[in-house]
């Protein structure tokens, strides 16, 4: 049976880069469907992404990007898709690396695939040292507390079998994910239940201006993207 393959792609006020991304993920033909999921942007993210081809969930409010994500892998697996590719809507990712995502999954036994911008291979081009040292701590503490080989824990670039969500221990419909809590979760649960996990070698393309490069708020974003890690060590969460 072949493979039904999904990217979906959180989208936030990202116009002017949206439509560059759906068009870019669509020439590659690696996906069967593009699904954009609107986190509620005010400006024309959600025309700029139909017109490239998308098709475009409408989160109706601003939800979190951990929100948007679930939406769409929702939608995807209640579609009959598979596998998801998970992008960022800022064209920070590069569409033409996805066969790299996708490899391990098809052609070898692992069913969630981490894009690594760290590793041997990948790239970072233009990143801040702020974002830089904060991505390398994350990993390491990831590392340390889960004792397994991992060098990039925040990279959005990934690919996922939609079947690892059938597994009782991984409860993505919590309402703390909504936010940068979601990805981080799914990568923890992954490791922390046995699955088979690999990183693979990608680029993150970041602005030379250094101008809106994330969507970020210091110190509370963080907290986000880290309080997965204490919850689910500590037994705090679920």
């Amino acid at each position: 049976m072949s493979e039904k393959i999904a990217a979906v792609i959180p989208a936030y006020n990202e116009e002017g880069k949206i439509g560059v991304v759906v068009s870019k993920v669509l020439a590659e033909k690696q996906v069967e469907r593009v699904i954009v999921v609107d986190d509620g942007s005010t400006d024309r993210t959600v025309e700029e992404a139909e017109k490239e081809g998308a098709l475009v969930l409408r989160q109706g409010k601003n939800s979190g990007v951990g929100a948007a994500i679930r939406a769409g892998l929702h939608y995807a697996k209640q579609n009959g898709y598979s596998i998801a590719v998970i992008l960022g809507g800022d064209d920070q990712d590069n569409p033409d690396e996805m066969h790299r995502i996708l490899y391990p999954i098809l052609h070898d036994r692992f069913v969630f695939v981490q894009g690594s911008r760290y590793m041997p291979g990948g790239t970072r081009i233009n990143i801040p040292l702020f974002r830089r040292v904060t991505t390398e701590i994350f990993s390491i503490l990831l590392h340390t507390l889960l004792s397994y080989p991992i060098t990039d824990g925040t990279n959005g670039f990934r690919a996922f079998r939609l079947s690892i969500l059938d597994n009782p221990s991984i409860r993505i419909d919590q309402e703390w994910l909504n936010h940068y809590e979601l990805e981080p979760y799914l990568f923890y649960k992954a490791i922390d239940c046995g699955l088979p996990v690999t990183e693979v070698p990608v680029t993150k393309r970041y602005p030379e201006n250094r101008k809106g490069y994330t969507k970020m708020v210091p110190i509370l974003s963080w907290w986000s993207i880290l309080r997965p890690l204490l919850f689910l060590k500590l037994g705090i969460a679920k």
